[in-house]
């Protein structure tokens, strides 16, 4: 029993030193209360071992009534808190003589019911909500854009950005039986020297019966999309560059030939690497974004470059840019190919340097490469090709993710960033804050600006409006209008009139923190959308860990830091910003069924911490800075640094309780989230590979299929799953060789069986498995003998 008193009493030393500090801060009285009555416990075990087993029969009914009190009947943030001190009771069941039985049988009576009480709660989920989106086809004769419906001709499918295809061979009934067919390995992978988010993001293109895909140090890779034989590949020349935030490639574009016939398809095996093949005269092309800022053009047969394309093919991206620093600037996501034009818009690394590379969005001509327009935000008039002698401007807000374009109103559509650096607004000016965390909506023809919507009000925050919107016609009260679907970081879906910029789902503005730093403000006002997913504000309640030290440690980091709610300002102190840098939706977005009008999306709730660090005290601090979003980044010529990281536990997992991650079914034409679940397990999360289901974060999106099959992958655990459209159901689940942090797609092969595809690669920075591969299912009736 000496043993087991030292325990109880050493444990219950560290709960009174840590809640006495955390009672300072004004947080929960209930550690510093449980640890001295686990000192009690341990000092009265060895001699008075009856008052110890009586004081810890109230120790475990206080305790059980505080956490259903913090809680609710909510297995993991329950089982966290009374499960450790269930066990800890176990050497106090045993009596010792007979004179402690009768308080050991009534421990025992204690701890059975608090414990079966607590397995009940494994039946209850109080997160999930239970609803049927509708089945009832609104729209019968829905736009799905320029694509056969046998391929994928663009990183949504199409240009619409719906990330809907019409098949629907696979069906909720037989989904079960897909099986992999085959399996591709690029054999590029994270080098030495490589940035840390090194991640593999990419949506193949399928033309004719060939895949084109990119790969993080930028190369176009063809696959016969029967067999995932290597029709060829051709490598960019991209070595690595530890400057670079991002070491990615979503996908590439491509320009139909001008004949309209697919010549793509005749796609053929070369000798020796395609980028040693000559220049061609090419007809249709490929668009491939690299790493060190260039647009390549090459021939979808071969892989050659195009001859007659900018500079035999090659077209350099840094022409104009007030600053050049290598690795700076780059497109990771493909450019949008629209009305004969081939639009091109960059990532510039955040928090880097306030003298960093413009934002400008430009478009050439897709045959030639020849400028035709530029949009830059911080001179939004000034659109006719820039002279050679001019420079655009510095740091203005930049599109990284994936834009949309409607040919027929002769708009394309662009998810607006910030002016670097993200959480210091006092370097903007008027135009930077206009177009600043928005969609932007640009004339085709010109770059002129149709309308803007924004939101979010001088951002502070890295609120990027992160995601390709999605285009449909919309059944509303007032008739049938031109839609488009966007959602935020913050959570918020946005639905607007794609012409005018107005809304169709309403928009209020709520109050917002105040209280900036002295050289800077704080907007008044915040818009939100009725239909969103924005997370309840954090409670002290809401801080979890496997432990209740590192949940105690946990308390006392939320109470340590400044937090006022959404929108709390970046601090000296250390701001918590939730949802986090990641966002309740990122790059993968949403996908949204055209004929149904409702959408699939993946919800995420992970709180980050953002803190200001002042020049003199960053200029002294050793260690690395700039190793991509996470971290310390310089803020070169500013007057603060910035730091930034998950609100993580000693045990590094989330200080918040799960779940973290989840799928949601949302009607588009009434604003109602219908079901929400949790989604993935912590298989890949724990050193010990066990698949609790716990909800999981994930970056990655989904497609969704006419016979109301969803296919995402995205989570931690290294799972693509299917799931029923209307109820959110997880159907199927496939074993990935990687981390699926890339949006699958759909298509026939010539033999007009429908295939799925996906490429596992990994994420650097969310700490998914690395790999190279791509993955492709067909249903197991279907294959040949």
């Amino acid at each position: 029993m000496v043993v087991f008193a030292v325990v109880f009493i050493l444990l219950g030393l560290a709960l009174l030193v840590g809640g006495a500090w955390l009672l300072t801060l004004g947080g929960s009285f209930y550690y510093l209360a449980a640890g001295l009555v686990l000192i009690a416990v341990g000092g009265l075990l060895p001699v008075r071992r009856v008052a110890a087993q009586v004081l810890y029969g109230i120790f475990l009914v206080f305790t059980a009534l505080w956490s259903f009190w913090e809680s609710g009947y909510d297995w993991w943030p329950l089982a966290t808190r009374i499960g450790w001190f269930l066990i800890l009771a176990i050497p106090l069941l045993i009596p010792a003589s007979k004179a402690t039985r009768g308080a050991a049988l009534g421990l025992g009576a204690v701890w059975a019911v608090i414990g079966f009480v607590l397995l009940g709660s494994l039946l209850h989920d109080p997160h999930r909500i239970e609803g049927r989106l509708g089945e009832q086809v609104v729209s019968q004769d829905p736009r799905l854009g320029e694509s056969p419906e046998a391929d994928w001709l663009a990183w949504g499918r199409t240009n619409l950005g719906q990330r809907y295809s019409p098949l629907k061979q696979i069906t909720l009934e037989n989904v079960a039986n897909l099986e992999q067919v085959w399996r591709y390995q690029t054999g590029d992978t994270k080098q030495p020297g490589d940035t840390g988010e090194i991640t593999y993001e990419a949506t193949p293109l399928k033309i004719g019966n060939t895949l084109y895909l990119c790969t993080p140090h930028s190369w176009l890779v063809a696959l016969d999309a029967d067999t995932g034989e290597e029709r060829w590949v051709y490598k960019a020349g991209v070595g690595p560059e530890s400057q670079r935030q991002h070491q990615t490639c979503r996908g590439v574009s491509y320009l139909p030939p001008e004949n309209g016939l697919e010549t793509a398809s005749s796609a053929q095996n070369i000798d020796g690497p395609a980028e040693d093949q000559p220049p061609v005269s090419c007809d249709a092309h490929l668009y491939l974004p690299t790493a060190d800022a260039r647009l390549l053009a090459l021939d979808p047969a071969t892989g050659a470059r195009c001859e007659g394309f900018a500079e035999q093919g090659e077209l350099g991206l840094l022409h104009n840019m007030p600053f050049t620093q290598t690795g700076f600037y780059y497109s990771t996501s493909p450019p949008v190919v629209a009305n004969g034009l081939v639009i091109v818009a960059g990532a510039v690394n955040d928090n880097y340097d306030i003298d960093a590379p413009s934002g400008v969005i430009r478009a050439y001509d897709a045959r030639t490469g020849e400028l035709r327009w530029n949009w830059d935000p911080a001179n939004p008039e000034q659109t006719e090709p820039i002279a050679d002698d001019e420079v655009y401007s510095t740091s203005s807000p930049n599109s990284w993710a994936v834009a949309s374009a409607d040919e027929e109103l002769g708009l394309i559509y662009f998810p607006m960033g910030n002016r670097t650096p993200d959480q210091l607004g006092m370097y903007r000016g008027e135009n930077e804050e206009r177009f600043s965390s928005s969609v932007v909506a640009l004339e085709l023809d010109t770059g002129q600006v149709a309308w803007v919507q924004q939101f979010v009000h001088h951002d502070l925050w890295d609120m990027d409006t992160p995601a390709q919107p999605s285009l449909l016609d919309l059944d509303t009260d007032s008739g049938v209008q031109p839609a488009l679907v966007v959602p935020t970081k913050q959570g918020d879906v946005y639905v607007l009139n794609r012409e005018t910029g107005e809304p169709i789902i309403p928009i209020e503005e709520v109050p917002a923190p105040e209280g900036a730093i002295e050289e800077d403000y704080t907007s008044p006002t915040q818009p939100v959308s009725a239909l969103n997913f924005n997370p309840d504000p954090l409670r002290e309640s809401d801080m979890w860990g496997a432990t209740p030290l590192d949940q105690l440690a946990c308390r006392i980091r939320f109470r340590s830091l400044r937090y006022d709610g959404r929108y709390t300002p970046p601090s000296v102190q250390g701001s918590i910003v939730y949802p986090g840098n990641f966002g309740v939706f990122n790059w993968g977005s949403i996908a949204v069924d055209p004929q149904r009008q409702v959408m699939f999306g993946m919800p995420l709730y992970m709180a980050f911490i953002s803190r200001l660090v002042p020049r003199e005290e960053a200029d002294e601090m050793e260690g690395p800075v700039n190793q991509g979003e996470q971290g310390i980044n310089s803020n070169t010529g500013a007057a603060y640094s910035v730091e930034m990281k998950p609100l993580m536990s000693p045990l590094d997992i989330p200080c918040q309780q799960p779940p973290w991650g989840y799928v949601a079914g949302a009607d588009l034409r009434t604003g109602e989230v219908v079901w929400k679940r949790k989604n993935g397990t912590v298989e890949d999360m724990s050193p010990i590979p066990v698949p609790l289901r716990l909800g999981v974060p994930g970056i990655g999106g989904p497609i969704i299929t006419a016979s109301g099959v969803v296919f995402l992958a995205a989570t931690v655990d290294d799972y693509i799953r299917a799931y029923d459209l209307t109820t959110g159901e997880q159907l199927w689940r496939a074993r990935l060789p990687a981390g699926g942090q890339a949006t699958p797609m759909t298509y026939l092969n010539s033999n007009g069986e429908q295939m799925v595809v996906q490429v596992a690669g990994g994420h650097g920075s969310v700490g998914t498995t690395l790999g190279d591969s791509v993955v492709a299912y067909k249903l197991a009736d279907q294959e040949e003998d």
